[in-house]
């Protein structure tokens, strides 16, 4: 299933929570990473797809260079699970086809691409430089903006994020609340090193994406994701030469802004 969205629809007009609504979602979420704070990965997951504090929930995946550890732990606990899959326009060719390869090899039934309306780009980007200009905006515009308008419908989402990852992610928690939106973020894998997720994929003998044998151990966009010499951290490729290691826009009372 393909999401075509637009810009000026939900996303930047949905309604923030209430400081009432805040508290209790700040609530519900400590008592979530209480519940589950000495649990490993598939009981969170678990917790996130069944516990009814965590309400409606999606997977966010990349299909990148670790996403189909997730993503076969989600299958084992739920293959109906809603997988949201945001096909910029700038991805790489491998990484659609390995999109397909995988979502047919876990049996997962309920695949959603999201993508920006061509008429949205077509006014925004008509010449698809605006990753030159300003890469904040084209990360806002291809992949921020298709993803919240397709969360609308949910509580809250899944995602892959890791402690390992980068300096911003060194305290991650199993659940976190996006104040912003009133949604819960869930990120089983936060404690797993990246040893855990070599051994998972050998153990399980999933497939790789096909990029990470040429040096690509960190993938998103095309114009915007280099090869990784040894040595150098695993995520060096991405933004190169840029003060830039995370897409960097999330929405506050329905507007596009840069994350500090």
């Amino acid at each position: 299933m393909t999401v075509h969205t637009r810009q000026d629809s939900t996303a930047e007009h949905a309604r923030a929570p209430s400081p009432q609504d805040l508290q209790d979602l700040r609530e519900r979420v400590g008592a979530l990473n209480a519940r589950y704070r000495h649990h490993g990965a598939v009981s969170v997951l678990e917790g996130a797809l069944r516990d009814p504090e965590a309400g409606r929930i999606a997977l966010v995946s990349s299909f990148g260079a670790e996403s189909v550890v997730l993503l076969h732990l989600v299958a084992m606990v739920e293959r109906s699970t809603p997988v949201l899959f945001i096909d910029t326009r700038l991805l790489f060719a491998e990484t659609l086809a390995y999109q397909q390869e995988v979502a047919e090899r876990l049996h997962l039934t309920n695949v959603k691409v999201l993508r920006t309306d061509e008429e949205l780009l077509a006014e925004r980007d008509p010449y698809g430089a605006l990753r030159f200009s300003d890469q904040d905006t084209c990360c806002a515009l291809r992949k921020t903006v298709p993803l919240e308008n397709a969360l609308q419908g949910y509580d809250g989402w899944i995602t892959g994020r890791k402690r390992f990852q980068s300096k911003g992610r060194a305290t991650l928690e199993f659940f976190e609340l996006e104040e912003e939106t009133g949604r819960i973020k869930v990120n089983p894998l936060a404690h797993w090193a990246r040893e855990d997720v070599q051994a998972y994929m050998d153990e399980n003998r999933l497939p790789r994406h096909p990029l990470v044998a040429q040096g690509y151990p960190s993938i998103g966009c095309q114009p915007c994701t280099s090869p990784v010499k040894p040595g150098e951290d695993p995520r060096a490729g991405r933004w190169r030469g840029q003060d830039k290691d995370e897409c960097g826009i999330h929405f506050v009372d329905g507007q596009a802004v840069k994350q500090g």
